[in-house]
């Protein structure tokens, strides 16, 4: 196939990380608005999926990696059909990393790893201001945050990945 100049030159996987409420969610959509470009929203499938079923860490790591075994081969599909695709999936683990790695290695597409560096205390003014919202699917405590957060790790260069450091 070859492609012209009114598509992208290249179909791209998009990747985010950032602590919640970091304004991952918000780059991705901005990121969608490209041409040929679908946005897969994890927190979204997984208030569709499982309505109330997510009331700790680890029911969300279980739901988690469910949703991420059915969303894989979706994901190929679309980057292999020239598709680019952004997954508003927090890539906050080296764990989480190495599958999305796989899943631009197996498609053989470029991948951007957008990394939202944002001090906690202006997560915490943010998240507060979206659980008052309503807007968002789930409401994350003060304390949910701190214990999810313990488990963040920043990307590092020598994991692979092509990053791009937003910061605050």
């Amino acid at each position: 196939m070859t492609l012209t100049s009114s598509t992208n030159a290249s179909p791209t996987l998009h990747l985010v990380c950032g602590k919640i409420a970091s304004g991952k969610s918000t780059l991705t959509n901005q990121l969608a608005q490209a041409p040929h470009t679908v946005r897969i929203s994890e927190d979204t499938l997984l208030a569709q999926l499982y309505p109330g079923q997510i009331a700790s860490l680890a029911d969300y790591v279980a739901c988690a990696a469910r949703l991420r075994a059915a969303i894989a081969p979706l994901a190929l599909q679309m980057l292999r059909a020239g598709v680019s695709v952004v997954l508003d999936f927090p890539a906050n683990t080296p764990a989480s990393r190495t599958w999305m790695r796989e899943l631009f290695q197996q498609a053989g597409t470029p991948h951007v790893l957008h990394y939202l560096d944002v001090p906690d205390e202006e997560c915490k003014v943010r998240l507060r201001q979206r659980n008052e919202s309503g807007l968002h699917p789930f409401s994350t405590s003060d304390a949910q945050f701190d214990e999810i957060t313990r488990h963040f790790v920043p990307p590092d260069s020598s994991e692979g990945f092509d990053i791009v450091r937003i910061a605050a």
